[in-house]
């Protein structure tokens, strides 16, 4: 049996491995051993490539057991092909018709049957429900909130960073640089894009948006005046390093956090283990953090460890969906299928509860890493049910209920 290793991204770290050649297009096939399964191919798939490749192959996984090889084969070939044709940069035509909005609001779409629309306090209740883990409804909140104000910055950041926290990356950072249009010093949206940048594969514009945030730290941006030439990965990582040395009697987590996700970038991940390590130590009630810190420990091959971190996370934010999925992801690539089945079901029934959504508007990602675990367990019948998006069916076939 053909087994996937699927690593989890920081707030997701997507497994894409970046190549300074070509711009960052090229992707990387990762092949090693186990003892578990000491002749497997375990294959790094980025899962935004992999939803289109399950989607338009899905007769194959059906059939996955009675030819693995040929199957993972068609999808390695496919996933290169997509990566040839840069496939994460959708043209205008397939995009869905925005609803009419002011041309400041370009390029995010906002939800056309929006209950709260003309809510009072959207704001404020939508950070509330932010707060509470009810993440769909404070989207359509922060949403409502931005309609009635568009030059809102605060609102623009949170409804980004909640986006982050639902497992929708494009909208969090189309809504952070809208943010950082109206407030371009606003420290914390400079770090939650660099995250966001980072979990979409792109390593240049995660750079930019930490050197932008180092320049306009108030602490810290006198040091980018020795730093001069900075053109990459290493010259932003030497200049936080630098600005580290200025702590030696304090841990500015917010720093450290900084370090982590560039520690993770050049695949370093000891020592972005103990960065975000740091940070927690200041911050040890901080969700996002302990998301992290499991994503790395899974990046680098300490799952088990990545497990005690996920599972902290959603003590502290039990509607964190985007650590439900990654714990979903490392109970993958420890063996434990059914235990990743019940994560991803929980999740998708934590969007669909919050805001009543169709498959469609769920999210793709999680639909995906559910149909990898459900084709590993020898469950032909159910993989069809997921490939349809019979939410309810799978819930009860593996005895999930609300959460």
């Amino acid at each position: 049996m053909v087994t996937v290793s699927l690593s989890s991204p920081l707030d997701k770290w997507d497994d894409v491995n970046l190549d300074a050649e070509d711009g960052g297009r090229r992707r990387r096939y990762e092949k090693r051993c186990t003892s578990h399964h000491s002749s497997s191919e375990l294959l790094c798939l980025n899962l935004h490539l992999l939803h289109y490749m399950i989607q338009t192959q899905s007769h194959k996984c059906v059939c996955v057991l009675q030819s693995d090889t040929e199957f993972w084969d068609k999808m390695q070939a496919e996933w290169e092909e997509l990566a040839r044709r840069n496939w994460l940069e959708e043209s205008e035509g397939e995009r869905p018709n925005p609803p009419t909005v002011s041309p400041v609001e370009k390029g995010y779409y906002f939800n056309t049957n929006n209950p709260y629309r003309d809510w009072p306090n959207a704001f404020a209740e939508g950070q509330e429900k932010a707060r509470e883990g009810d993440l769909n409804a404070a989207v359509l909140l922060l949403e409502a909130a931005i309609l009635q104000d568009p030059q809102d910055s605060e609102a623009w950041q949170i409804l980004g960073m909640t986006q982050a926290e639902n497992e929708n990356e494009q909208a969090a950072i189309v809504s952070l640089q809208r943010c950082l249009e109206l407030n371009p010093n606003n420290l914390p949206a400079l770090m939650a894009l660099a995250v966001s940048f980072t979990n979409t594969g792109m390593q240049r514009e995660a750079c930019d948006a930490l050197r932008r945030w180092i320049s306009h730290n108030p602490r810290y941006k006198h040091r980018v005046l020795d730093h001069r030439s900075l053109s990459g990965l290493q010259d932003v990582l030497l200049l936080f390093q630098d600005a580290a040395l200025l702590n030696l009697d304090c841990v500015d987590p917010d720093l450290q956090t900084g370090l982590g996700v560039l520690f993770n970038l050049s695949s370093d991940f000891n020592k972005a283990v103990e960065a975000f390590t740091a940070a927690l130590s200041v911050r040890p009630q901080d969700y996002l953090l302990w998301n992290r810190l499991g994503a790395t420990l899974a990046n680098g091959n300490r799952s088990e460890e990545a497990v005690e971190a996920y599972t902290r996370a959603l003590e502290l934010q039990p509607g964190f969906i985007r650590s439900r999925y990654n714990l979903g992801i490392s109970c993958i690539n420890l063996g434990a299928h059914r235990e990743a089945v019940s994560n991803f079901l929980t999740a998708l029934n934590q969007q669909r509860r919050s805001q009543r959504c169709s498959h469609q508007q769920m999210s793709a990602n999680i639909w995906a890493a559910l149909r990898i675990a459900i084709s590993m367990m020898d469950r032909p019948e159910l993989f069809q049910a997921a490939n349809i998006g019979d939410l309810d069916l799978l819930m009860s076939a593996f005895d999930v209920g609300d959460v």
